[in-house]
């Protein structure tokens, strides 16, 4: 919601916005563009009386113990008759229509890749709009629209797309179309329309990054969020690209309902992309060919595979793979996506201790971010601070996870305030090395005393963790 505010803003609207709680880096986003935030969701915010109320998926018809609506703002809406909409409605009529969609959907990566296929596009001067939902560090915003001028229907010649041999030769024009990359999200759009988000943004260009178990709290099994993956399938046209993972079976499932469009794997390896060589430089091989090379600083498997689908999504448009590994060369990942936060020496000396912000939450992110930064560190000591904060994990669905998504950390400290389960039981199997306490003061006085020189400080939410990176940050300071 804070970049479709930045888009509305940018197409010369004003825009005001409310929201509970509000914290960086998007905070600091809207607060730099002139966006107002109003802290709350008071009815008298009707008053405002705007053109357009755009309603964010947290709000709900829901009451309070005394019977109080949770969101009084809507309640006065509904009352008043004012109009309103979802927010991917509006991002349907209002940026993405007459535009080449390409479109990242998954369960994990979606930001990380949206901003990788998103740079690999500015780099090859084809100026793409953007929506993701975290703040790439290469531009700086999470949202554009972008410059990208349309071929004018009458020139636009429908030439296929660069074969992946190609020589570096950049980008052809995309279509007669100007370009425009999403985050797409499986989450359902508003309290008024259940369908997920992404069957609203119509891509030409889909990428099906991986599939599993999440949002416990709207879907019952996965069944069902693979029959919402379907529908997305289904609004691809016949002259588009579905980009799929090869190495899940959930997706495999998905197309075998039924695919229109053409297919493009990646992954495994007999998928028509693959990687050889270690996350951090390996070669890109399409139809068993070499056709680029990956030279980068991220690290994880899981970027690698990141890094896969976002060049076979670019080689749709006219990308080489060539020009899209020489731009991820400077791809810089985005905020909260193995950030590092701070380096602090302590007073006994030796290797400085170094504090991460990550947004990993599922149990499969947990494991795929720690792996990476274990193939980073090597031996380096990692200690793993989380929340168990998403609706799913609340629910207690994949509490038994959890000690394996630890399995590579060498000792975990879990925040279990808010929980309706019992943390110290599920992470009972990982023995001494796992810390529990629903208080954050006391939680980030055990992870300091347990500290010593050269650890590596993990800490992951979705949330803003109570502000955790920089209390750590100067209690080891202290």
């Amino acid at each position: 919601m804070g970049g479709l505010a930045a888009l509305a803003r940018e197409g010369g609207h004003r825009v005001t916005g409310c929201d509970a709680g509000v914290y960086p880096p998007m905070s600091d986003q809207l607060r730099a563009l002139g966006i107002e935030l109003i802290e709350g969701f008071g009815a008298d915010q009707v008053a405002l009386k705007p053109d357009l109320f755009v309603i964010g998926n947290v709000v709900s018809r829901a009451h309070l113990a005394d019977g109080t609506p949770k969101f009084p703002l809507m309640e006065a809406i509904l009352n008043a008759g004012a109009p309103y909409t979802s927010g991917p409605q509006w991002l349907a009529e209002h940026v993405l229509q007459g535009r080449h969609v390409l479109a990242v959907a998954g369960t994990h990566g979606k930001t990380t890749t949206t901003a990788m296929l998103t740079w690999i596009l500015e780099s090859a001067g084809l100026q793409p709009g953007f929506l993701v939902g975290g703040v790439p560090m290469n531009f700086g915003i999470s949202a554009s629209l972008g410059c990208g001028v349309a071929v004018p229907p009458a020139q636009a010649k429908e030439e296929p797309a660069l074969r992946a041999g190609d020589t570096e030769q950049g980008a052809q024009p995309p279509r007669h179309r100007p370009l425009f990359v999403i985050e797409a999200d499986e989450y359902d759009t508003a309290f008024f329309d259940k369908r997920s988000k992404f069957v609203h943004y119509r891509p030409r260009t889909a990428v099906l990054n991986n599939l599993e178990l999440d949002h416990a709290d709207i879907f019952d099994n996965l069944a069902a969020i693979e029959r919402q993956f379907h529908h997305l399938v289904r609004t691809v046209p016949s002259t588009g690209r579905v980009v799929v993972n090869g190495l899940e079976e959930s997706l495999t499932r998905v197309l075998h309902q039924g695919c229109w469009s053409e297919v493009r794997s990646f992954g495994s390896a007999v998928s028509d992309f693959t990687a050889v060589g270690e996350p951090h430089d390996f070669a890109v091989h399409y139809q068993g060919k070499p056709v680029a090379q990956v030279q980068w600083t991220l690290g994880g498997v899981h970027n690698q595979l990141n890094a896969l689908a976002a060049i076979a999504a670019a080689e749709h448009v006219g990308v080489s793979p060539a020009v899209a590994a020489k731009a991820l060369a400077s791809f810089e990942n985005v905020k909260r996506r193995m950030e590092v936060r701070g380096q602090v020496t302590l007073r006994s000396g030796g290797i400085p201790v170094t504090v991460y912000d990550d947004f990993a939450h599922h149990p499969t992110a947990i494991h795929t971010t720690v792996n990476g930064l274990r193939r980073k560190v090597g031996a380096g000591r990692i200690l793993a601070v989380f929340e168990p904060r998403s609706n799913t994990m609340k629910l207690g669905a994949m509490k038994a996870q959890l000690p394996w998504s630890l399995e590579e950390t060498d000792l975990a400290f879990c925040h279990s305030g808010g929980l309706g389960w019992d943390a110290a039981e599920a992470l009972a199997p990982m023995g001494s090395r796992a810390v529990v306490s629903d208080s954050m003061e006391d939680l980030t006085r055990q992870v300091v005393a347990q500290t010593q020189a050269g650890d590596h400080i993990l800490c992951m939410s979705n949330g803003g963790f109570g502000d955790i990176h920089a209390k750590l940050l100067a209690l080891l300071q202290a």
